[in-house]
């Protein structure tokens, strides 16, 4: 590729915060639930390259078409990989991409094909735009993108923006309109996540590392058929905690033991529960899910003995 930026080239980073920022010079985006990939077109040659800098192109062939239906021969995108299905955007169905079989990726790419986002342009023919502050390569790159590639919303009130925050979006990113694009750097740029509130069933847990301490809490949601659903898990529990939840969660205990699918992040040791008659209620708040799960790790906020378990509905994970 003679591009003025060629791949792998970091892409610029957000810094994390808790509220969105305030200032005339900020610009708000919705926060996608995606892979983060960088989109390199010269002509003919289209690649995809993933946050980490490597190649997605085959497992996404169906974006390539896309990216050439662009009016434009030479250009470097910054934005996002998403597949939404109902309406909703599915992160494990992204996941089940990444795989060495060419005949699953062609089978998935027509079932629930993925689309890309755009968010920023960092090179447009010959001329590298890194340098140029982001109101000027949003401006540009509003006048490039046509469908089926799509633009990503952007706006400069802070009160629309918060509407972001809730329903079933993921969260926020603000951007400083007047700052140049940094690789690799978390200048200029904030994350805010929705923070979402369940009421889940405590249906087993797992054993902590150190003796006599509990690790995490499995937790369960009822479905529209009246089943408890395996739905995610809570822990970063302190030490404290840990020992004190043993006596909490005893009188509930079933006796009953299993253990989980296998995974590269954990033993078997780890993967083994304890299962617990369903009458606990816990209230959690977690920022993301995928299907009907909590993808990361939910945080225990407090015990709700007001709340019949039978209220627990999987609803919660769709509001």
């Amino acid at each position: 590729m003679a591009l003025p930026l060629t791949p792998p080239l970091e892409p610029q980073l957000a810094r994390a915060a808790k509220e969105l920022p305030s200032g005339t010079d900020w610009r708000y985006e919705p926060k996608w639930d995606g892979f983060r990939t960088l989109v390199f077109r010269d002509g003919g040659e289209v690649r995809l390259q993933s946050r980490n800098g490597r190649p997605m192109e085959r497992y996404f062939p169906e974006i390539l078409p896309q990216v050439l239906a662009l009016p434009t021969e030479r250009v470097v995108l910054d934005g996002e990989l998403i597949v939404v299905v109902d309406g909703a955007q599915e992160f494990d169905r992204l996941s089940q991409r990444i795989h060495p079989a060419a005949s699953r990726i062609e089978r998935l790419a027509g079932e629930t094909p993925a689309a890309f986002v755009a968010f920023d342009l960092l090179a447009d023919g010959d001329e590298s735009l890194l340098d140029l502050p982001y109101d000027e390569r949003r401006a540009r790159l509003e006048g490039l993108i046509v469908a089926p590639v799509e633009l990503t919303p952007c706006t400069r009130d802070r009160e629309a923006a918060g509407a972001w925050l809730t329903g079933s979006s993921e969260g926020v990113i603000a951007k400083d309109g007047t700052a140049p694009y940094r690789p690799g750097e978390r200048t200029g740029m904030t994350k805010i996540k929705r923070l979402r509130t369940a009421e889940a069933v405590v249906k087993a847990f797992r054993f902590g590392k150190l003796e006599g301490t509990v690790g995490s809490l499995i937790l369960g949601l009822y479905d529209d058929e009246g089943e408890l659903r395996e739905v995610g898990h809570t822990s970063g529990f302190t030490g404290k905690q840990k020992r004190e939840l043993l006596d909490v969660l005893e009188p509930y205990r079933t006796h009953e033991s299993g253990a989980g699918e296998p995974s590269r992040w954990k033993s078997e040791e780890e993967l083994v529960w304890e299962g617990l008659r369903p009458e606990l209620v816990a209230e959690v708040t977690f920022d993301h899910v995928s299907g009907h799960r909590i993808r990361h790790g939910a945080r225990f906020k407090r015990w709700r003995p007001d709340k019949a378990p039978q209220e627990c509905g999987i609803e919660q994970l769709r509001s």
